[in-house]
């Protein structure tokens, strides 16, 4: 789990301006992915004032200290300038108040701009700063892109994972993390996946090594990072297990507070995992659109199962209606013949 990220990192990452403090982007640390928004704080009221977080000053900010005298100004943005403050931001390219500037240099608090609008900017922020400072988990497995679906493909070492992920790479899929996966929740629904710095865009293939799947396939057979949406176990086949024949058994992984559909694959000679795992993606995305292979196999057995029952009611109803007609006239004369003799 990452503890600060640098002011420096974030201006990068939003391509903020720099009106001042530019020697304190490495020295300011952020700790808390929430934004704060000084309405309260410039009227004087400063009982609860988040000083940890970034101070983000739109439209509706800089018109207030506008009505405001420069003494005035000055004193509260001094108030304003914490130990821990990160940074003071301006959005939209509005102007920046000189009181700010003044107590931002004193207080060594970088000033900062950008000329988005104040929502969108605090949502861009927000979002870098949660899933870098989220909790991180560290899973053994590989992460795929297959079609667009995130895919964490686990199983017992030497099972064949690193070989089927290139396989699929080749198969025009993408890699995001080999051996190790990097997991954090970026909301109550969403997992995110990544490489470890020292393994991103590596895989490791026994009996040849370390390849770099960049290198050698190009950059469109790679992610940084993808959601993950469902988990394929990769397990040795033995006679003695029952696998899902149906596709009706429901099992499920849990990871953080997010619960993932999990698909236990066999793995036996002669089997050709890219392709299955390719096809399982593939039929869980048409799950979610709402199509169940299953439920129609379902379906039509239940039709022939009725039909079948209906037919054998017809069949049964006839015999017992033959039963009660009464005998032929030649059949009533034979019986009387049969009388007499």
């Amino acid at each position: 789990m990452v503890q600060s990220v640098k002011v420096s990192e974030l201006v990068a990452r939003a391509k903020l301006e720099v009106y001042a403090g530019a020697e304190f982007l490495k020295q300011r640390q952020i700790t808390v992915s929430d934004i704060s928004r000084p309405g309260l704080e410039l009227t004087g009221y400063f009982n609860y004032y988040p000083h940890d977080r970034i101070q983000l000053f739109g439209r509706t900010e800089i018109s207030f200290t506008k009505k405001m005298m420069s003494e005035e100004r000055l004193m509260i943005f001094r108030k304003m300038c914490g130990k821990d403050t990160p940074a003071f931001i301006v959005s939209r390219s509005l102007p920046v108040p000189t009181e700010m500037l003044q107590a931002a240099k004193e207080a060594g608090i970088p000033v900062l701009g950008s000329n988005l609008a104040t929502t969108r900017l605090s949502s861009l922020m927000t979002d870098y700063l949660e899933g870098r400072l989220a909790e991180r988990r560290s899973l053994h497995g590989v992460l795929v892109d297959i079609y667009g679906i995130g895919v964490l493909i686990t199983g017992d070492s030497g099972v064949g994972k690193s070989e089927t992920a290139l396989e699929l790479v080749k198969r025009g899929h993408r890699l995001i993390a080999d051996d190790r996966v990097e997991v954090y929740e970026q909301d109550e629904q969403t997992l995110i996946g990544e490489a470890p710095a020292i393994l991103r865009h590596l895989l490791e293939i026994r009996g040849i090594g370390i390849i770099d799947v960049m290198n050698l396939f190009g950059a469109g057979a790679v992610r940084s990072d993808t959601p993950i949406q469902v988990v394929m176990h990769l397990e040795t086949w033995t006679a003695d297990k029952n696998f899902d024949r149906l596709g009706n058994g429901e099992e499920t992984m849990q990871i953080f507070d997010v619960t993932l559909p999990k698909i236990t694959i066999p793995v036996k000679i002669g089997r050709n995992l890219a392709i299955i795992i390719e096809v399982a993606a593939m039929n869980y995305r048409a799950k979610t659109m709402g199509y169940d292979a299953t439920k129609t196999f379902e379906s039509n057995l239940n039709q022939l199962i009725q039909q079948n029952t209906l037919e054998d009611e017809a069949a049964e109803a006839a015999d017992k209606s033959n039963d009660a007609l009464p005998n032929s006239p030649t059949e009533q004369d034979q019986n009387k013949d049969g009388g007499q003799a």
